[in-house]
């Protein structure tokens, strides 16, 4: 069997599977785009042992996400971002964590100065 990897990608990874076809209402047109990746990999088995022959496999993933989209008006194209609300969110987190931490060491090192100075 002959499987055409190249072809099925192609086919999969397009912004239409993911957002649908451009739109165009009352004069403005709009073109939806994603970020598209994947990866792919493959095994082996063994040839000699207790149980030659054994083994093999092989997979390929593929995700999307949406970037923005293009909006043309009167002959004016402006770029509009998709906004990530959780990656947003995931960074405020990362980012307090981050604060604090360096909070605690800072008044860590002003206790321990202190007490060394009373002695």
């Amino acid at each position: 069997m002959d499987i055409d990897v190249s072809g099925t990608v192609k086919d999969v990874a397009t912004v239409r599977r993911v957002f649908g076809e451009p739109t165009v209402q009352d004069g403005v047109t709009v073109i939806p785009v994603a970020r598209i990746g994947g990866g792919g990999g493959a095994g082996s088995g063994k040839q000699e042992g207790e149980r030659p022959g054994e083994g093999a496999g092989g997979g390929f993933g593929l995700g999307a996400s949406p970037a923005g989209v293009y909006v043309i008006k009167d002959g004016d194209v402006r770029w509009r971002p998709a906004v990530d609300i959780n990656k947003i969110i995931a960074g405020g987190q990362v980012v307090a964590v981050v604060a604090l931490l360096t909070v605690r060491a800072v008044a860590r090192m002003r206790l321990a100065a202190r007490g060394r100075r009373r002695h």
